[in-house]
């Protein structure tokens, strides 16, 4: 960066940073605050899948549930050491909340936060029985991809780093959630609760992608932490999804 440029004009035109002694105090609030809503998240989602292991129908389900536990509990460890780079104290950071504390089934978040942590509003539904879970894994995978292409691109390069490593894995989780609705729908009955299921999860899912025309946006692409503002990536993700359950007569 030359002497004469501004911080935030630095990042605007893709610059990044490598270390916290780097950042200035607003792009580290608006870090943090991105690096807990995924840490968060991933933490919700592993405790309510670790549930779902036990409904799995046959020995190839409980392993695809088994593998998105660890994984993701992986993938928010990764991020909270980024954090603990700052300052975060980790050990007390992952025990500071009820990860598998849900909401009632029939409430309505939208995309508001709730219970004091950070996670996105979909991981305070609770999930019900094997079909529930197969259809929320699909639907929140792929909108995880979709933040996930986000997410790498982000101007802390230790954490676009991490990101990118983790994208992978997180594609796989929604392969493996697409794999279990395909064996659903061969039923009468598993069609019957894989539609009332998307039913239910759909503008749940969708909500986690905010409001459109956001008033953070325009802060958070200055220091080059989005790239693509909230109405954009939730259209991309109903072209995924629109495309993932056409051939199964979704």
């Amino acid at each position: 960066m030359s002497d004469t440029m501004n911080i935030e004009d630095y990042l605007a035109q893709g610059g990044v940073l490598s270390a916290p002694e780097n950042v200035p105090a607003r792009y580290r609030g608006e870090l943090m605050r991105l690096m807990a809503s995924f840490v968060d998240s991933e933490l919700a989602a592993s405790a309510g899948f670790a549930d779902s292991i036990n409904d799995a129908p046959g020995i190839k389900e409980r392993i695809a549930a088994s593998r998105i536990t660890l994984e993701k509990a992986d993938h928010a460890e990764r991020v909270l050491g980024v954090m603990e780079s700052f300052g975060t104290d980790a050990k007390r950071y992952q025990a500071q909340h009820d990860w598998a504390a849900r909401v009632d089934r029939n409430a309505d978040l939208g995309p508001a936060r709730a219970g004091g942590d950070m996670r996105l509003s979909v991981f305070h539904y609770p999930i019900e029985g094997w079909a529930d879970a197969v259809v929320m894994n699909v639907l929140q995978g792929l909108a995880t991809g979709v933040q996930m292409d986000e997410l790498s691109r982000v101007s802390y390069a230790p954490l676009a780093e991490i990101f990118r490593e983790i994208a992978p894995r997180e594609a796989r989780h929604a392969e493996l959630g697409l794999e279990g609705l395909e064996r659903l729908v061969q039923t009468d009955e598993g069609r019957a609760e894989v539609r009332a299921a998307l039913d239910y999860w759909t503008p749940r899912v969708a909500a986690g992608f905010g409001v459109a025309g956001s008033a953070r946006y325009d802060t958070l692409r200055r220091f080059g932490l989005r790239h693509r503002p909230n109405e954009e990536l939730r259209a991309i993700w109903e072209q995924r999804l629109a495309d993932a359950l056409g051939p199964l007569g979704l």
